[in-house]
């Protein structure tokens, strides 16, 4: 999400640098949305400023026992024109906000523009592909002929887009999360979480996941809570709204759960093995830490001082 002062002051550039990232965007809407905050919020500031005037002219005069009936019936009107305003403010700026979440972050300068995957660019590779004897086997092939992943039975229980592992499948995908989890608990200074895995509309909202994605998402019927699409969303939030200073960083944490998505958008897309399924598991990585660049280059994006 941007920051408001941001969005206002570089909203063309925000628009440009986008590019068909963006094609989607109501901008002019925003701008609208961006100048009627801007008139309101002087209205209303104005509009207070005028009120306590008036209330000292009010207590002045009652001090001086002068009538003071009609000026309070002035400063009366004057807050219910204030309430009036900052209902419609209240309005714009929710209106505002959800424009806002629903525009994407701006891709680094270095990503090329592209149409589609064909325009990716291979950035380096590591070892060679292995030259086989016999025409390769899909994952999916192989682990039924292995009998370690069944997918009919998933269909049975569940539906499409689930798959049950058994056997050396359940254990191999059980010890890899347990290496994941040993190996940066004891070897790279993270902390294991195990966060719960249904979250509330506040989390989902603050990790970008709504109001964009809300139909990639499992909604409870009855309550408003989402099952998880990653960990990163549980774990992202234990500090939602909390203020470290520098010296507390860098805070590291890993944690593993299943991961639920619906696939909405994915119809037709990897519909066989192991890609794209409603649910799977997964360890998380999440750092909460300085950007990495230098400190004179920090102290650009926000108010410092160097000793």
């Amino acid at each position: 999400m941007y920051d408001l002062r941001t969005l206002r002051d570089n909203l063309d550039a925000i628009r440009e640098q986008l590019g068909s990232r963006g094609a989607d965007v109501p901008w002019d809407r925003i701008r609208t949305l961006i100048e009627q905050r801007r008139a309101l919020t002087g209205q209303v500031e104005q509009l207070r400023h005028e009120l306590k005037k008036g209330s000292d002219e009010v207590a002045k005069l009652k001090r001086e026992k002068q009538p003071a009936d009609a000026r309070m019936a002035a400063m009366k009107a004057v807050g219910e024109r204030i309430k009036t305003i900052e209902d419609e403010l209240r309005n714009v700026e929710e209106a505002l906000a959800d424009l806002n979440l629903r525009t994407p972050n701006l891709p680094h300068s270095s990503v090329p523009i592209g149409k589609d995957a064909g325009d990716n660019q291979e950035a380096r590779r590591w070892g060679s592909p292995p030259v086989l004897t016999t025409p390769a086997k899909s994952h999916w092939e192989l682990g039924e002929d292995l009998g370690i992943l069944d997918f009919d039975r998933a269909a049975k229980i569940s539906g499409a887009r689930f798959a049950v592992l058994t056997g050396a499948g359940a254990r191999l995908e059980r010890a890899l999360i347990n290496y994941m989890l040993d190996l940066h608990t004891t070897q790279h200074g993270y902390r294991e979480v195990l966060p719960p895995f249904l979250v509330n509309r506040s989390s989902m909202t603050a990790t970008g996941q709504l109001p964009k994605f809300e139909e990639d998402l499992f909604r409870l019927r009855d309550e408003d809570y989402f099952l998880i699409p990653t960990a990163e969303v549980p774990v992202t939030n234990l500090h939602r709204d909390e203020i470290f200073t520098e010296g507390a960083l860098p805070i590291r944490y890993t944690a593993y759960t299943p991961c639920f998505r619906r696939e909405a958008g994915s119809y037709g897309k990897d519909t066989r093995g192991l890609i794209r399924l409603h649910q799977f598991n997964k360890v998380e990585l999440v750092a909460f830490t300085m950007p990495r660049y230098s400190r004179e280059e920090s102290c650009k994006n926000r108010v410092c001082s160097h000793a």
